[in-house]
């Protein structure tokens, strides 16, 4: 790369859109920038990205890739809403809701959650056809101000990163292989490790779901007024187009 492009940048297109990027950026960091959404469970603003979820997956020139971690290039074509990409999409989150207990209607997190909301987003209205594994996983709530339910864990590994990189801590880390693969604790139980509600790791942006959970707090903002409330998850990004 020439040093003119490392100090105006370059530009590429997805779908059709010309984006301008520069030199290190991811191709989802330059569609951000862009006002273009590329959908994403395990990526978070601050975090090292993992790649792990496949929900960002395009095509960048021919080649099926992970948004969060694929560089942009010079003059690369990027395949972002196509049918088939949309399929997988639907495919990975429908599967993420059957390898674990999502109950909806009841949860503390309903409006505020990014896999509820990215159902949405994804327009998922046919009828499942995978079958519900229905895990039982305990509840731990031993601690006075958090609780852990991995029932809901979609192993996005948000928390993991979150605890390790910005709160210089390790309280979680993975259990398990394969479906079977959940968020624990470094430790007995949550108790018994030096989580704290300032925590990075405990903000409620870093959990996608309800999995981690701060007591008494869950109901205070009312149905109908939380983030998801407002509009399809995204839009904040696809203003920046407007």
């Amino acid at each position: 790369m020439s040093g003119t492009e490392k100090e105006t940048g370059f530009t590429f297109t997805i779908d059709g859109v010309e984006v301008t990027a520069y030199a290190g950026q991811t191709i989802m960091e330059a569609a951000d920038e862009a006002g273009v959404y590329i959908p994403r469970l395990c990526d978070h603003q601050g975090l090292r990205h993992q790649g792990s979820c496949r929900v960002c997956t395009v095509k960048a020139g021919g080649r099926s890739v992970s948004a969060c971690t694929q560089p942009a290039a010079p003059g690369q074509t990027v395949e972002n809403e196509t049918p088939h990409l949309t399929k997988l999409r639907r495919d990975l989150v429908e599967m993420l809701f059957h390898e674990g207990n999502h109950l909806c209607p009841i949860c503390e997190a309903s409006g505020n959650c990014e896999l509820q909301a990215m159902a949405y987003r994804l327009d998922m209205t046919e009828e499942t056809k995978f079958p519900y594994l229905e895990p039982c996983r305990a509840l731990d709530a031993s601690h006075p101000d958090i609780a852990l339910d991995t029932n809901r864990c979609i192993s996005c590994g948000r928390c993991i990163r979150a605890s390790q990189d910005v709160d210089g801590k390790g309280v979680f880390g993975y259990v398990g292989r394969g479906i079977h693969r959940r968020v624990a604790v470094n430790g007995e139980n949550l108790a018994a490790t030096d989580a704290d509600v300032t925590d990075n790791a405990i903000s409620s942006e870093v959990c996608p779901v309800g999995c981690i959970i701060r007591k008494r707090v869950g109901f205070v903002t009312p149905i109908g007024e939380r983030e998801f409330d407002k509009g399809l998850i995204g839009h904040e990004i696809e203003e920046k187009r407007k």
